[in-house]
């Protein structure tokens, strides 16, 4: 498949990913570090490059509350935010997906307040994993744009509809420079179908969307969301597939590296997996059995595949970039457990949070954190969970 290959600001690519899927509506408000992605599509718009509707709206909930309206009028619809935008949607991210509603944002994700950060971790994306919007992580900016035109192809199936996060890191993903094949246009359009929307919005037409829902009918419309949520997993897995096949390029929801055979295991999700990468290469070479599994599919949640993934190793070693305040381990590592909880064959399960506020963690940190985690792992620790680099 033919592609050009460009050097690009990720968030730059994004604009340009969304543009390939003719996009018709663009509902967005700036902040930091998402603002490049709404920006270029902004221009992409007022340069007659796109022919979109961008409607530029006064606050993040007001973004989510126009994407409602133009999705179900039966637009392709398209948005971004990061950190406190996307906890200013929260309530109306709900709406989205109980709606069915395919909206397709991508999240620059970014460290909550207090105190104030515009740099990176994952706090944003744990407070909206139950939002009922399906969720993919990503590595690196070919991966942003990759699963950005997937998004489309996932959330508008008729199998699906159900709105998508494409989360990529903030700063260490949303403002580098790489190198992207951008797919032809032509290719675009043979992988993502016209939208069909069997519901839109029309006066000729009258339907009733988002009623009141009384105690008598509230728990069947609510099962009836995770049924196909947890449905929707078979439908992404074909895409990525059918994406393998047309453009050479392979994602699953769970992925290995160097993991044949490891005795102990390293769980990441994000860019920081491919430093992480870096780190099993070195320790590898020392001759030391451990391996690194990437979780790529947050929502719905990869049980098999997580399961199969993990179920030789005797330690699992998850790093988390998010702090569960209060609770007993970092949220992806307390999912984790609650995975493999009954399995006849588990590995030992240590919760290791850090990159916290976008803090760094070199092949050398990584090091650290597996040799931590064995240590825990054999022998025990006074606390719950370990908080990487945090100076006493």
């Amino acid at each position: 498949m033919m592609a050009k290959r460009v050097g690009m600001e990720v968030s730059v690519a994004i604009g340009e990913a969304a543009k390939m899927a003719n996009v018709d509506v663009v509902a967005a408000y700036p902040i930091t570090p998402q603002t490049h992605i709404v920006e270029h599509l902004a221009e992409l718009v007022a340069d007659g490059e796109l022919d979109a509707e961008y409607i530029p709206v006064e606050s993040e909930h007001s973004a989510m509350s126009a994407c409602l309206g133009s999705s179900a009028a039966g637009a392709r619809t398209f948005t971004a935010t990061a950190g406190q935008g996307l906890e200013l949607m929260h309530e109306v991210l709900y709406v989205a997906s109980s709606m069915r509603l395919p909206i397709v944002m991508t999240v620059a994700n970014r460290a909550l307040s207090a105190p104030l950060s515009v740099w990176g971790d994952h706090s944003d994306a744990m407070a909206v994993r139950d939002t009922g919007w399906i969720q993919l992580f990503t590595e690196n900016g070919q991966e942003v744009v990759d699963n950005v035109l997937c998004a489309f192809r996932i959330a508008e199936d008729q199998r699906v509809l159900l709105p998508v996060m494409v989360h990529l890191d903030g700063f260490h993903l949303s403002h580098m420079i790489e190198p992207i094949l951008l797919p032809e246009v032509e290719a675009v359009k043979r992988f993502i179908p016209p939208l069909k929307y069997p519901f839109p919005l029309d006066p000729l037409k009258p339907v009733s969307m988002g009623d009141f829902g009384p105690p008598f009918i509230y728990s069947e419309a609510k099962w009836a969301q995770e049924v196909k949520l947890r449905e929707a997993k078979d439908v992404v897995v074909e895409c990525w597939q059918e994406f393998g096949k047309q453009f050479q390029r392979h994602y699953s929801p769970v992925e290995e590296y160097r993991s044949e055979g490891a005795d102990v295991l390293l769980l990441t999700m994000g860019s920081y997996s491919e430093t992480a990468a870096a780190a099993i290469d070195k320790v590898r070479a020392e001759g030391k059995n451990i391996g690194l599994v990437r979780l790529r599919l947050w929502r719905p949640f990869p049980f098999a595949e997580l399961r199969q993934k993990v179920s030789q190793a005797r330690v699992l070693i998850v790093l988390d970039r998010a702090l569960s305040i209060g609770g007993p381990v970092g949220p992806v590592c307390s999912e984790i457990r609650s995975a493999l909880y009954g399995q006849a064959k588990q590995p030992k399960v240590v919760s290791i949070v850090g990159g916290l506020g976008g803090r760094d963690i070199s092949v050398a940190g990584f090091e650290a954190i597996i040799s931590r985690g064995i240590k825990v792992a054999e022998k025990g620790s006074r606390n719950e969970f370990e908080i990487f680099g945090v100076r006493e």
